[in-house]
């Protein structure tokens, strides 16, 4: 017994010794502590990181010597031999540069930005807290390269070299690996389903086409945000936000943000975090009320004005056509009808205002679980994540996104070396609604479209008679039509509006309705741990399906939800040659969606670091990438007011059928009243709109183009890149150069499908069109148009006046389309040619004080989208911060301001004008 007591008392005396803990602290040149640096053991995963006072104790169960690695970023990572127990440690880190930051995403392996062997940006920990951006995700906007179209207060559209709208299909947001886009949108709501600030850890961004690595959609570009693990950034910290929105049109009013981040490791095995953000404000007011109407005058005194923030009057007609109604059924005497003008007429609308409240909200919670069974690198999460927000989005209609929801949940194992992960993506529209059918529907609901233009049509008839001025008769007959109109603030309005926003049939209703889903699965594995005295190797792969579920209010899924899928697998080989200067990478990936044909998207990149100090970087890329027509491309079927959406999958043309009223003249033609037709009209029978609205004034059946749009297929790029990093003395030097070629665009062609004959007949189609019995299809399809980009980015970033930051970079961008070509196709490049970016700050001004101020110019660009198309002026933005940090309390202050200048402006033609924003806030253990 003696014996076994003596044995097991030298076992835990050997188990005692060969544990080792060290302790102390992380601090920069300033003697300033480093909070969230990262201690890890040399060649292993085991490691900690430092709290706010830049403190640290680890573990280990190594007996010294040993090394450790301390790394932060915007620092030069230090290494420190350990030779015993230690518990007053003085780590002291060199600032470094950008260069030095360690990136992921660029080849999915850990290198540093200056070798990255493509364009790579990353917004770090330290570009967040001293962002003047009132929200961290809208600071990505000082990156070069970048544009941030704003949507609304919560809803900005991130994107890279050009080709974009709100609806921006051609560029990727991954949180945590998940693709967190709305899967009916195609297109991701900002932040909405991020993260909070609280809990990002990096961001990076990959501008350019991706899809060798990341499949289809990585088009225009790719952006990654990761969060902070439980078992390394552990604790209770939080914010709260506040100020006011300023804008002309909207006035002051209060906006605050605020949030929490839980976590804990309860062992080395478990660990958890929950995060919540809650943010609440007023949107910018859309109040642009110019007529978008063919032939307008473009003011409200136009019998057929249309305008852009006006909804309801999109409803026209033919006035002279309307008399001839009322003669025909003898409601007005013969040859009245000749009194009529032969013009449109429009409904009278409400603006936007009269319809949104312009609530804005962002509500977002997630919660994850964190399981290391044999307490190593082996970590099996589970993560959910909920969002919910009200917003306003624009697309071929302005929409308001009105508790609008949005729920992620994730299963991964991963390690060092691989992942397998799975997740599932659902959304609820909520009580979203359309503001165009809005306004079309709560006119409709008082009084019908043929009641109303017949009222018009006899009250002018009697004003000409009574020997009023065509414009007093106009006058005249609008006021007659509209007496006992529904009047914004009443409670007979207030019932018209929330029986339209709930009733989904767009016939009646403008209830936005949805609740599809998305499901993934992504796995990869890299062999570098085994095959790197040869070659580093990766394999990985991907299978994804859409589960569309509209009840036929958004796609043509009437008889149930519509399902399909798509699949890819890739790999990537890297070498270093050449003392380590030379590094090789090639990555090849195929993809295939059941409904296309399978696609190949290669990659081939050099890298050559030069200079004795390994100072300077060259690097050449050429890829290519793809995208596959979205879910709306393939399955809308979505009238919205000014045309017909329809899809143009191939199970999908003659899914979508309609009804349409003939005109007297029609009825005549053909022996009916109405007439159905499949969107299937759209791509085989119908005419160039632009080309019909030419006949139109010419009568000229010579003008008349056939249209008849493809059928819509995967879009192919391909990019070259040319780049150079370097560091010379002070200053960091980033430019790149590229161009794309684009292969089959794809883009919405707007068509006029006649709703008897055969286009090109030169009879019953010529009849039909001038009867007016036509109707405006948007198509989607793919040009034959050669369509090419091409740009530049160059970053300068430096030390001034001793320890100032100071940064400038300049952006090119240019398409090279030949609009005359095709004059119904439309790009959407929405990109400025020109951007001028500036930062200037410094971190530690004085003792625990800092300030950031950020300028950015835009030069004036020609927007396209479904909405409208119009010009963007050119614009300056001022932003600014101070900061002041308070450690006994871990506290940092902040006050900041947006647009400074007050000078308001747009990105968008449409939107609502962008004014200032003031805070203040105060952030807790924020790590």
């Amino acid at each position: 017994m003696r014996t076994i007591t003596l044995v097991l008392m030298l076992l835990l005396g050997v188990v005692t010794t060969a544990q080792t803990t060290i302790s102390g602290k992380v601090v920069d040149d300033n003697n300033q502590p480093i909070p969230g640096a990262n201690i890890a053991l040399q060649g292993a995963s085991v490691g900690t990181v430092t709290d706010f006072d830049g403190l640290f104790t680890l573990t280990l169960e190594e007996t010294p010597p040993f090394t450790i690695i301390v790394s932060s970023v915007g620092f030069e990572a230090a290494t420190v031999n350990i030779t015993s127990s230690s518990s007053d440690l003085t780590i002291t880190l060199k600032e470094g540069t950008e260069l030095d930051e360690v990136v992921i995403s660029a080849s999915r392996t850990p290198e540093r930005v200056f070798e990255s062997p493509v364009s790579v940006e990353r917004f770090g920990i330290k570009k967040i807290k001293t962002t003047p951006a009132a929200d961290f995700y809208d600071g990505l906007e000082s990156l070069k390269g970048v544009d941030i179209n704003t949507n609304s207060l919560t809803f900005k559209s991130v994107n890279t070299r050009g080709f974009a709208t709100f609806a921006n299909n051609r560029f990727v947001q991954l949180v945590d690996g998940m693709d967190n886009a709305a899967p009916a949108l195609n297109f991701v709501l900002g932040n909405l389903l991020g993260m909070t600030e609280l809990d990002v850890n990096s961001i990076e961004l990959l501008p350019g086409a991706s899809s060798a690595l990341y499949g289809a959609n990585a088009f225009n570009g790719i952006l990654f945000m990761t969060s902070k693990n439980p078992f390394d950034h552990q604790g209770i910290s939080a914010y709260v936000k506040g100020g006011i929105t300023s804008q002309d049109a909207a006035g002051d009013n209060e906006y605050y943000d605020y949030g929490i981040r839980i976590a804990h490791a309860f062992s080395d095995k478990f660990a958890g975090k929950v995060n919540f953000s809650y943010l609440r404000g007023t949107d910018w007011f859309a109040t642009n009320e110019i007529s978008v109407s063919e032939g307008a005058t473009g003011t409200r005194l136009d019998p057929n004005y249309d305008g852009l923030n006006v909804y309801g009057d999109e409803v026209s007609t033919n006035i002279r056509g309307v008399g001839v109604s009322l003669v025909n059924l003898g409601i007005l005497p013969s040859g009245a009808e000749n009194l009529l003008p032969n013009e449109e007429v429009s409904r009278t609308g409400y603006l936007e205002s009269d319809l949104n409240n312009y609530d804005a909200e962002s509500i977002k919670f997630d919660a994850a679980l964190h399981y290391r069974p044999f307490a190593n690198d082996l970590e099996i999460i589970y993560l959910g994540k909920v969002g919910k927000g009200t917003t306003i989005y624009q697309g071929a209609n302005r929409y308001s996104i009105r508790n609008f929801f949005l729920q992620q949940h994730k299963l991964e194992i991963k390690n060092n070396n691989f992942f397998v992960r799975g997740y599932i993506t659902d959304e609820d529209a909520g009580d979203s609604y359309d503001s165009r059918f809005t306004g079309i529907n709560i006119n409709r609901l008082w009084k019908d479209d043929r009641t109303w233009f017949g009222e018009y049509a006899g009250a002018f008839v009697q004003a000409t008679l009574a020997g009023q001025l065509p414009e007093q008769a106009h006058l005249l007959a609008r006021q007659t039509a509209d007496t006992g109109r529904l009047i914004p603030g009443t409670q007979e309005f207030a019932n018209a509006f929330q029986q339209v926003i709930n009733d989904p049939d767009l016939a009646t209703g403008s209830k936005f309705q949805d609740a599809t889903q998305l499901r993934h699965a992504d796995v990869n594995y890299n062999f570098s741990h085994i095959t790197s005295d040869f070659v580093d190797i990766q394999v990985g792969g991907s299978f994804r399906e859409y589960k569309l579920n509209s009840s036929g209010t958004i796609f043509t899924d009437f008889d149930g939800p519509i399902r399909y899928s798509e699949y890819g697998a890739y790999t990537q080989l890297q070498k270093k040659l050449a003392d380590d200067r030379l590094k090789i990478t090639g990555s090849i990936r195929y993809d295939k969606s059941e409904l296309f044909d399978g696609n190949f998207s290669p990659r081939l990149s050099l890298g050559y670091t030069a200079g004795a100090n390994r100072n300077h970087n060259i690097r050449l890329s050429l890829q290519t990438g793809f995208r596959n027509p979205t879910t709306q491309d393939l399955y809308i079927g979505l009238n919205v007011g000014r045309a017909i959406l329809v899809g143009s999958a191939p199970d999908n043309l003659d899914r979508d059928i309609r009804s349409f009223d003939l005109s007297g003249g029609g009825q005549t033609i053909t022996g009916q009243s109405s007439i159905n037709l499949a969107g299937r009209q759209a791509y085989e029978n119908s005419y160039s709109l632009s080309s019909a609205l030419a006949f139109g004034a010419s009568q000229d059946p010579n003008d008349l183009v056939i249209a008849n749009p493809g059928i819509v297929q995967p879009e192919k790029v391909t990019a070259a890149e040319v780049g150079y990093r370097g560091k010379v003395d002070r200053l960091v030097i980033d430019l790149s150069v590229y161009y794309n070629s684009y292969k089959d665009f794809i883009a919405e062609e707007a068509v006029l499908v006649p709703l008897y004959g055969e286009v090109g007949d030169n009879s019953l189609s010529l009849a039909a069109l001038a009867n007016g019995d036509a109707e405006v299809y948007q198509a989607y399809t793919n040009s034959n148009v050669d369509i090419k980009s091409y740009g530049a980015t160059i970053g300068l970033d430096t030390k001034i006046l001793g320890n100032f930051d100071l940064g400038v970079n300049y952006t090119f961008s240019k398409q090279d389309f030949d609009k005359s070509q095709d004059p119904d196709f439309r790009t959407s490049f929405n990109t400025p040619e020109h951007k001028v970016k500036a930062s200037f700050g410094h971190t530690n001004l004085f003792k625990n004080f800092g300030f950031n101020t950020s300028w950015r110019w835009s030069d004036a660009y020609f927007w396209e989208a479904s909405f409208g198309n119009g010009n963007v002026p050119s614009f300056n933005v001022l932003d600014g911060q101070i900061n002041y940090t308070i450690p006994k309390l871990k506290a940092t202050l902040k006050a900041g301001a947006t647009n400074v200048l007050g000078d308001e402006y747009f990105t968008a033609f449409g939107t609502g004008f962008i004014g200032s924003q003031y805070y203040i806030g105060i952030s807790i253990n924020n790590l």
